[in-house]
């Protein structure tokens, strides 16, 4: 199951896995290109781990892991729960 998480500035979106048997989350995050379609990258919780990216720069990179940085414990909780509409308390 892949549930929504943020829609950034840029159009980007964020989804997210639920916890995987392997206490992992995917995340994956897609911008719409003209000349590409969609630029994509797939990581891992907790491990940040990169797995894939096509079309990003380093600095998009490195924006998108700050903002995955910054609300994982967000991501991993809600991974849990069965996404952001059925976590408690929110």
């Amino acid at each position: 199951m892949v549930y929504p998480f943020m829609t950034l500035d840029d159009n980007s979106e964020i989804v997210h896995s639920e916890l995987l048997p392997n206490n992992k989350v995917k995340v994956y995050i897609e911008k719409p290109d003209e000349k590409d379609c969609f630029h994509h990258l797939t990581c891992y919780l907790p491990t940040y781990e990169i797995e894939e990216n096509f079309g990003f720069s380093e600095k998009d990179v490195e924006r998108y892991m700050e903002i995955i940085h910054s609300t994982s414990h967000l991501i991993l909780e809600f991974a849990k729960d069965g996404g952001f509409e059925n976590a408690a308390n929110f």
